[in-house]
């Protein structure tokens, strides 16, 4: 009888020890692997960290990017990695200076020390891109910024864009966010401003929410680049047009809800609307600048505001329904 519970009690202990094996060999840059095994979780029970190994290649086999935005990506249950598995070429990450460190939230009190900037995105990012640029010495002082791959396999030139929306002062808030940038500028990872031109990097930061242009535009090595104000003046010699252009801002962004108002009960726009729409489209795209609203009715079917928005040339589509946002996108097809 002792033989027996004795025996019983080693097979149960070798199954356990199987089980740990494998789970440590699930490769943490397998974005799919690492959604299906995402749980710790911090003190706010939110997730925090990934339960798995950090070893193996990144692996974006199968995934197509597409002109989607990562509404408030920190509040997915897998920030970064849920956007990356749909395709989205842009995600938002909300920024509060705490104690000298960045944290993570929509608001102040939904912070969580253990959800920064860097351990929920910048750390990650940099993994990946690692990964996917193998062969390459990013330290040896030599700028790689033409030949690096970006993060999604089917296409390496695409850079990914980080949206990242400052909360607290910006006097305060940016020299930190340029410090903990600093490594991936240094690799040349980002993409820049040489003095010349916009030199492409596989990662874009784009500074929003209280991010300082001036700041920004007097930076000699400019690494972050604006989301300029959607809703101004472009004619030719406006201070828009003179102020803002693809060597200092990306994005030129606005609520939609707040500067073209509410559609009709069908969703339809008005022709006032739909010409302030193109307006602002035609504007940003002769700067150089790429158009993305804010605040946008949540449909993706036929005859939706967000259908009219993307007929009309806006950049990419911002969702807080990511498979939505895709299934859409997929219909589109490619853009003329």
């Amino acid at each position: 009888m002792i033989a027996t519970v004795v025996h019983l009690a080693l097979i149960i202990t070798l199954l356990s020890l199987v089980s740990q094996l494998q789970a440590d060999r699930i490769p943490v840059s397998d974005v799919k692997q690492i959604l299906a095994t995402w749980g710790t979780r911090g003190v706010r029970g939110r997730p925090t960290s990934v339960q798995a190994k950090r070893s193996g290649d990144f692996d974006s086999t199968g995934i197509k990017p597409i002109q989607c935005h990562s509404h408030n990506d920190y509040e997915r249950k897998v920030p970064l990695y849920d956007a990356l598995n749909i395709g989205c070429i842009s995600v938002e990450a909300d920024i509060w200076l705490q104690n000298g460190e960045l944290l993570i939230g929509h608001e102040k009190g939904s912070t969580d020390p253990a959800r920064t900037l860097k351990s929920l995105y910048l750390d990650p990012l940099v993994s990946i891109l690692s990964d996917r640029n193998p062969n390459l010495d990013l330290n040896d002082g030599t700028d790689h910024s033409g030949s690096l791959k970006g993060v999604f396999s089917a296409d390496d030139s695409v850079s990914l864009v980080l949206l990242i929306d400052i909360k607290t002062e910006s006097g305060d808030t940016l020299p930190v966010l340029m410090d903990q940038l600093s490594p991936l500028a240094d690799q040349r990872l980002l993409t820049h401003f040489d003095g010349s031109q916009i030199i492409q990097g596989p990662l874009t930061i784009v500074g929003t929410g209280n991010t300082n242009f001036d700041t920004i535009y007097n930076e000699k090595d400019r690494n972050i680049l604006f989301d300029a104000p959607l809703d101004n003046d472009w004619s030719e010699d406006s201070p828009a047009s003179k102020a803002y252009n693809k060597d200092n801002s990306y994005y030129a962004s606005v609520s939609f809800d707040k500067s073209i108002g509410k559609p009709s009960f069908s969703e339809d726009l008005s022709d006032e609307q739909i010409g302030k729409v193109r307006n602002q489209i035609q504007g940003a795209h002769n700067r150089g600048l790429k158009v993305r609203y804010y605040d946008t009715p949540n449909g993706f079917g036929e005859e939706s505001t967000q259908e009219r928005l993307w007929q009309e040339g806006v950049d990419v589509l911002n969702s807080d329904d990511l498979e939505a946002a895709k299934e859409f996108l997929e219909k589109q097809g490619e853009r003329s």
